[in-house]
């Protein structure tokens, strides 16, 4: 299989992003649903194909974090100015995301070098945010009455978004005192 199909299916979910937004906005809610599905099955579909034909690429391991986020990102916000989330849940998974790109790029800048290991935290964080985007979504676009669901997956999407950033700033912060201890020596 060419490298360049799992990349195309990234590239595509990125264009589902603001097609999500416009339909949402636009108060197609269902469609929006279904793109918003239909992106995370897209997030399944290319790292299987990249993994089980071997057709990983640099490319593709950049672009594909930077969809799931811009998803996320753009669904949170979006909702949060419709009114379907809290705002301060809202602005928390903002200011983590601002909090984790930030000290990314001063830790490069710093250092000169970067690594991005995903912690299980965020990898926590991030299932859990998609699944309180899904629930949201569900109940606006199909219906769904998702009970005290909802409700728990608010609170667990705070409490993983505090933690995960916290983490990121206390991983990245040893990392960089780490290295301040090796040069002195």
């Amino acid at each position: 299989m060419p490298i360049w199909i799992p990349n195309a299916i990234t590239i595509a979910r990125l264009v589902a992003v603001p097609i999500f937004v416009l339909l949402l906005l636009a108060g197609n809610k269902e469609a929006a649903v279904w793109v918003f599905f239909a992106a995370g099955l897209s997030d399944a579909l290319d790292g299987f194909l990249a993994k089980r034909f071997d057709a990983a690429s640099q490319l593709g391991a950049y672009l594909d974090p930077v969809a799931d986020k811009a998803l996320l990102f753009a669904a949170f916000v979006t909702l949060g100015w419709l009114g379907e989330v809290p705002l301060w849940l809202v602005a928390a998974v903002v200011l983590r995301d601002i909090v984790i790109v930030g000290g990314a790029l001063l830790y490069l800048k710093i250092t000169q070098a970067l690594t991005m290991e995903p912690l299980a935290v965020s990898k926590l964080n991030t299932a859990v945010q998609i699944g309180l985007a899904a629930v949201v979504l569900a109940r606006l676009g199909l219906d769904w009455v998702a009970g005290p669901l909802e409700a728990v997956l608010i609170y667990a999407t705070a409490a993983t978004t505090l933690v995960s950033g916290a983490a990121y700033v206390w991983v990245w912060g040893r990392r960089y005192v780490n290295i301040e201890q090796e040069k002195g020596q």
